[in-house]
């Protein structure tokens, strides 16, 4: 009600009061799901794409001009084209018609409402992995944030390329440089990825107590890391994408490093250069990626740093996660996700440990934790309502982009569970305190809302409980899987 109100005197719209917030909902004028008419298209339309250019959205069309398909199946096929379009993340609203023209004839209107593409913003966030760490293992210190200027220029030349440069200073220094080509040829199957980084930061994490972060501060970049990758895509289907990456990576540290953690880069080394080749596989068959409710995703990565003639570098990793989402009666959603981690061998220094702690291998409850091992898995369950869902439309915006305003809100319950095998340096060196939380199973429970806003953004409100006896509430502002 307060938003009703709220929306009222700023001159909202309410558009849809069923609508989900990222526009799932298709308007389509078909026949009844069991004709089996055989229908031929005649006509695809594509308007409202101001910028981007046409074979960008069909590319993403299971049906073209003189395809034939079932009446019975054309609901389905497009609605999930809509959710193809909605998924290149280049536009607010997605809308397919099919438009009769005769018995067996029909044209295909799809309608679209482009997003805002230039992004310059200023860098003001923590340098930590998430709020809560922030707050609670570093007491809420404003000396942790980083600052500068971030530019994002989406759908570059109308053909979802994109730009972007990183400026960051304060608490971690670095410089970021990058450009996605998702096309390179005409079939449009083929893309490219140019990446260069560059970080002096003058605050490192330079071991890990009791499975939190120690940071170190110095007058100087403590450690200066250059890097540059190229990656060449590969998406033949609509729903799978092969992903082949060559990179190099070079590090220099402080001996101020090496004092606190011998093993920062292995035998007491002040710098280590390696090469990095990865192949990745993801089918993604999610409604909306970036908050799904629907499908189900499965990626792979495997990667190999250190090609043999660079130095002391030499490891195997290989990643498998599954996501699945399963729509259920009255407005609930149930969704799994879980990951699995290996690296070999098992010795490593210090920056190349993997750990359960980052992006989806959160486990919740633990989010305060990094728990470093060559080995680990993760599961986590939710189940969740749909509580609130409402589109506005605020007529009064001078950009259109930005007139279109979603919310939704999600009540939810979940429970995760993980294990992490510990590495052999920290069991041989108790002082490190790095054992309590590995080789044992880990559970996290509890429940939280889940805001699902404009521009794809979530905000995750959670309060947790976990097997060792802890509690606390933790506030994200990322999807959770």
């Amino acid at each position: 009600m307060i938003l009703l109100i709220f929306g009222f005197f700023l001159g909202f719209q309410e558009v849809t009061p069923s609508a989900d917030t990222v526009a799932r909902t298709s308007y389509i004028s078909v026949a009844p799901a069991a004709d089996t008419t055989l229908l031929t298209v005649n006509r695809v339309l594509i308007i409202g794409n101001k910028r981007t250019r046409d074979p960008i959205i069909s590319r993403e069309l299971t049906l073209k001009p003189g395809d034939t398909i079932r009446a019975s199946k054309l609901a389905e096929t497009i609605l999930w084209d809509q959710r193809k379009i909605y998924n290149l993340r280049l536009f607010n609203v997605v809308t397919i018609r099919s438009l009769q023209i005769s018995p067996t004839t029909i044209d295909l209107l799809v309608d679209v409402q482009e997003r805002w593409y230039t992004w310059p913003a200023p860098i003001f966030e923590l340098s930590d992995r998430n709020f809560t760490e922030w707050w609670q293992n570093y007491n809420h210190d404003f000396g942790r944030v980083n600052y500068g200027l971030r530019l994002d220029q989406f759908n570059v030349r109308g053909r979802n390329e994109t730009l972007r440069l990183i400026a960051q200073f304060g608490f971690s220094q670095r410089f970021e440089l990058s450009y996605t080509i998702p096309y390179l040829d005409k079939k449009q199957k083929q893309g490219l990825i140019l990446n260069l980084d560059y970080s002096n930061p003058k605050n490192i994490a330079a071991l890990t107590e009791d499975h939190k972060l120690v940071f170190i501060r110095g007058s100087q970049p403590l450690r200066v890391t250059l890097g540059a990758q190229v990656s060449y895509t590969y998406r033949k289907s609509f729903f799978e994408t092969h992903v082949l990456t060559l990179g190099f990576k070079n590090t220099e540290v402080e001996d101020t490093v090496l004092r606190k953690n011998p093993n920062y880069l292995s035998g007491n080394s002040l710098s280590q250069s390696y090469g990095i080749l990865s192949y990745s596989f993801r089918s993604e068959h999610r409604d909306v990626v970036m908050y799904p409710l629907k499908g189900y995703q499965f990626s792979a990565t495997v990667q190999r740093n250190g090609f043999g003639f660079e130095g002391n570098v030499s490891q195997w990793i290989i990643n498998l996660t599954y996501a699945y989402h399963l729509p259920l009666p009255k407005d609930y959603f149930f969704s799994n996700f879980t990951s699995a981690y290996i690296s070999d061998p098992v010795d490593q220094p210090y920056n190349l440990y993997g750990a359960m702690g980052y992006q989806r291998q959160i486990l919740r409850g633990h989010d305060v934790y990094v728990i470093e091992g060559p080995k680990f898995f993760v599961n986590k369950t939710t189940l969740k309502k749909k509580i609130f869902s409402r589109v506005w439309r605020y007529e009064n915006m001078p950009l259109e982009q930005f007139r279109h305003i979603p919310l939704s809100i999600y009540i939810k319950g979940f429970v995760d569970v993980g294990y992490t095998e510990n590495y052999t340096y920290y069991q041989e060196r108790p002082a490190f305190l790095n054992n309590r939380l590995s080789n044992t199973l880990l559970a996290g429970y509890g429940g939280g809302l889940d805001v699902v806003a404009p521009y794809d953004v979530v905000f995750r409100f959670e309060y947790a409980f976990t097997k060792e006896g802890a509690n606390g509430f933790f506030f994200n502002i990322k999807k959770e899987f």
